[in-house]
């Protein structure tokens, strides 16, 4: 299992970060290069995506759900990403505090199955592609909370 966490900083508020962070469609209005976005709503979000990997050449069809929000335990969203011969599954959680008279989100990532080619790409390549994605996703974040 690939395993990716970190901690986040923002100036606004616990409850409009939460908010924010549990909606799928802010979700997905954060990730770069979405392409032909079918579903939007708070709790899904479905689009195609070209991945940033040369060895990929097909548009990835990727889901977004976010399967319990919950003060208590936090925010859970479960990705899948399906092109020709392969599959990810990748299940988030982020928890919100306050931080100051912000907040501060904790996350983590976990990469619960991948399945046809992408089992034969190096878990290098994996961490250090899923990593830049995850970097631009939360400064794109940032940047919608000024």
């Amino acid at each position: 299992m690939i395993h990716f966490e970190g901690t986040r900083e923002f100036p606004q508020p616990p409850i409009l970060v939460f908010a924010s962070l549990g909606d799928a469609s802010f979700l997905v209005d954060s990730v770069k290069d979405v392409q032909d976005l079918s579903v939007r709503t708070v709790d899904r979000a479905v689009w195609k995506l070209q991945p940033k990997l040369s060895f990929v050449r097909t548009k990835l069809d990727i889901s977004m759900d976010i399967v319990e929000r919950s003060e208590a335990t936090g925010i859970k969203v479960k990705l899948v990403s399906r092109g020709i011969g392969a599959t990810a599954t990748v299940n988030a959680t982020l928890q919100v505090e306050a931080a100051g008279t912000g907040s501060r989100v904790k996350w983590a990532a976990d990469v619960a199955e991948l399945t046809g080619l992408l089992k034969l790409v190096p878990k290098g390549l994996i961490t250090s592609t899923a990593q830049k994605v995850i970097e631009e996703t939360w400064d794109e974040i940032g940047a919608k909370f000024g």
